[in-house]
């Protein structure tokens, strides 16, 4: 039996309703959230970490935050802001280096489970 869109929300702890209200079909969800794995802004965001370049770092995580809310992946992309907000120009850092390092790796994990949660469900389609 396949897995409905709705049902990869609920797995993924995602908001179904949201992406719902900006793509408005089953369809255009399904199309657009299995398009999601090659969207770059995760690994963009974290490799500036490694590198410190704080604006890659801000820039990766804002366009994370956009994509994940369109799609509505609320998590992620509230995830996304605080990292956007804690490297965004002008902004005084509030983490040190060692709690972006484990706020960057919560992340991951979050963004690993996401991933084969849209693997499994693309597999099926």
């Amino acid at each position: 039996m396949r897995v409905t869109v709705e049902e990869l929300y609920e797995s993924m702890g995602a908001s179904y309703k949201s992406a719902k209200r900006v793509l408005q079909t089953d369809g255009l969800i399904a199309k657009f959230i299995q398009k999601y794995p090659t969207d770059s802004s995760f690994d963009r965001m974290r490799s500036s970490w490694t590198e410190r370049d704080a604006q890659g770092t801000f820039e990766g995580a804002h366009s994370m935050k956009g994509v994940c809310a369109n799609l509505g992946l609320d998590d992620l992309s509230a995830r996304a802001s605080v990292l956007a907000e804690e490297f965004r120009p002008g902004n005084a850092r509030t983490m040190d280096d060692a709690q972006v390092d484990a706020y960057i790796e919560e992340l991951a994990q979050k963004q690993t489970m996401t991933l084969e949660a849209i693997g499994a469900f693309a597999a099926e389609q």
